[in-house]
């Protein structure tokens, strides 16, 4: 299959309408020995600086939130114990939001992805959470600050989505008002999507 990169102007939706929007298109990443490809099946969007589950809760700007306040379409890494996570960052400059890709379905370079996350596991397990994604897939913190419109790493346009189902974010349990928040965004009966945990 050829994959070609989502144009930028895809990203300025606003950061919920986009979240939507990122499911049914593929994650590709070109390697040396070939492409990994995926269908993200499972978004969740974070909206700065109202948003008491956001990394830039409060405008909030570190050195790990710093590219959240950049252009849209820009690749935001961060590691959660021994895990990378990547999100896409949405909304205007200035404005830190951004959504995580929790859950993708694996299209291309399948023996790979086999191995990136371990031969004895089941296909399903490859790549159904945020963590076990980047693993399966190659994607390390040497990509934040990249944008999801250049290669080696970028979206590319998908093949459609079912049916969505809204709901509440996973593992964000301290975070006031915002743990209700029906900002998790997944195709309905998809065997790659998370298992939901408060």
């Amino acid at each position: 299959m050829i994959y070609t990169p989502i144009d930028t102007s895809f990203y300025k939706a606003p950061v919920l309408e986009l979240a939507q929007n990122l499911l049914g298109h593929y994650i590709v990443h070109e390697q040396p020995d070939g492409i990994l490809a995926a269908r993200i099946v499972e978004t969740e969007a974070y909206r700065g600086p109202e948003d008491q589950a956001a990394h830039s809760f409060g405008n909030r700007r570190t050195k790990r939130t710093d590219i959240m306040f950049g252009a849209a379409g820009s690749v935001y890494t961060y590691r959660m114990h021994t895990h990378t996570l990547v999100n896409v960052v949405g909304g205007p400059i200035d404005t830190p939001h951004a959504i995580l890709i929790r859950a993708v379905e694996p299209i291309e370079g399948l023996e790979q992805m086999r191995e990136n996350r371990g031969v004895q596991l089941k296909m399903h397990d490859w790549t159904n959470g945020p963590g076990k994604l980047t693993k399966a897939m190659g994607i390390t913190m040497d990509y934040y600050g990249h944008h999801w419109s250049k290669k080696p790493l970028f979206i590319a346009e998908g093949a459609g989505v079912g049916k969505i189902v809204v709901g509440p974010r996973v593992g964000i349990g301290n975070s006031g008002e915002a743990v209700h928040y029906p900002w998790r965004f997944y195709e309905k009966d998809n065997p790659f999507v998370s298992k939901y945990r408060a």
